[in-house]
């Protein structure tokens, strides 16, 4: 491979979006946006360039201050020195610019040699290495390192309006290819990650990208056509457009949501998609819960979690996440699971889903619930760990006696 050229104005772009990300708690995509809008001069190399190695130095923010042995910083002239370190650590050359000169000759394998700690090699908070581990056990060591491979561009066809042969034919035209899953037969992935927004059959609704692991939730509750199925945290909708296929657009989908700006987002999106059965209700609507009771056949609460699962697509979670925001989300989910399943008839199905790789956000939940409310008994659980084609998600199917 060809060794990337440094240009100054691109190098300070990485940088200003370091200071955005770690200084101002901003997420990276945003701050990746933001700054490809503000520089309109630069060209798609320059984009791709910044996006990169933006997203990188993220995901190793952990581990490049190990390395530096310094504590991490968002001063410019810090942050100077860790982008020549992250470039060693690439196996690259550094130019021949004064600003490098203090680290042109870093002992960077060294240092990486003798670090011990998984924290500081897969590049985790130590709170949450810590944390993983007693959760984890023996699986943290290979999860970590999962959760550190860029994830690949998965899209789930619309059986609704054309089949695997048809989408995969579309995208090989305009010169992207296509590959099947290699666990999961229902989802495809893409090479590389290309533009898909101006694609006619991403536009006319063909397709939806749709990471694996997530579609296996929909396919693990499985509604069916003719009944009535509640996505109760449906978001802005990925998983309500699958339930929707998957019911053959017969019947009642309710899909719900605390913010009315997502399910405004899943409305444009099932006129896309072509589904004719959602209904959204927002859930500051009043007596929502009581008007809805015993309504549902099928109901899926994918609650709000600590999104553990995906780090690898959004990597800035793990360095965003705090403990007290942990605990919050424990005790939301837990009210969730309390309240929201007397929609759901006696004899439906309900699957209680996380993006979550933690037990306690997990099973945890799903056990203490059951010990609670005698009326449900557990059916099946799965989980499905990061790996190189799919984030991670955990997925618990109970039946209402």
């Amino acid at each position: 491979m060809k060794e990337p050229r440094l240009f100054p104005n691109t190098v300070a772009g990485v940088l200003e979006a370091l200071e955005m990300s770690f200084g101002k708690g901003i997420y990276a995509d945003k701050v990746v946006e933001r700054l490809l809008k503000k520089n309109k001069k630069w060209g798609s190399r320059d984009r791709s360039f910044v996006a990169e190695h933006t997203y990188e130095m993220v995901r190793w923010w952990g581990l490049l201050w190990a390395l530096y042995e310094q504590h991490p910083s968002t001063k410019r002239k810090d942050l100077q020195k860790l982008f020549g370190i992250y470039w060693l650590w690439r196996g690259f050359t550094l130019p021949d610019w004064p600003k490098f000169d203090a680290i042109r000759d870093f002992p960077v394998n060294q240092r990486k040699a003798e670090l011990q700690s998984i924290a500081d090699i897969e590049s985790f908070p130590h709170w949450f290495n810590t944390l993983a581990e007693e959760q984890l056990g023996d699986k943290w060591p290979i999860i970590s390192h999962n959760l550190n491979v860029p994830n690949t561009v998965n899209i789930r066809i619309n059986t609704l309006k054309a089949s695997k042969a048809d989408v995969i034919n579309d995208l090989n035209k305009v010169g992207i290819e296509v590959f099947p899953h290699p666990v999961f037969p229902s989802a495809l992935y893409l090479s590389g990650r290309p533009r898909l927004n101006h694609i006619p059959s991403f536009q006319s609704g063909l397709f939806e990208v749709q990471d694996a692991g997530s579609q296996q939730i929909g396919h693990f509750l499985n509604p069916l056509p003719g009944s009535t199925t509640i996505d109760a945290c449906a978001g802005a909708g990925g998983k309500t457009l699958l339930l929707g296929q998957l019911m053959n657009n017969q019947g009642r989908l309710i899909a719900m949501d605390i913010e009315g700006r997502k399910l405004g987002e899943l409305k444009k999106r099932t006129v896309r998609s072509g589904l004719g059965i959602v209904e959204t209700r927002a859930w500051e609507e009043p007596m929502v819960l009581d008007k809805l009771h015993e309504v549902a056949d099928f109901l899926l609460l994918d609650v709000p979690c600590s999104g553990t699962g995906v780090i690898k697509r959004e990597p800035d979670t793990k360095w965003k996440l705090q403990p007290s925001y942990l605990d919050d989300l424990i005790g939301v989910q837990a009210d969730i699971l309390h309240r929201y399943p007397r929609m759901l008839k006696n004899g439906g199905l309900l699957v209680y889903a996380t993006c979550s790789i933690l037990p306690m956000e997990n099973s945890n939940q799903v056990q203490l619930f059951l010990e609670n409310n005698a009326a449900f008994e557990l059916i099946e659980e799965r989980t499905v760990d990061p790996g190189q084609y799919n984030d991670g998600f955990y997925m618990a199917k109970m039946k209402k006696k």
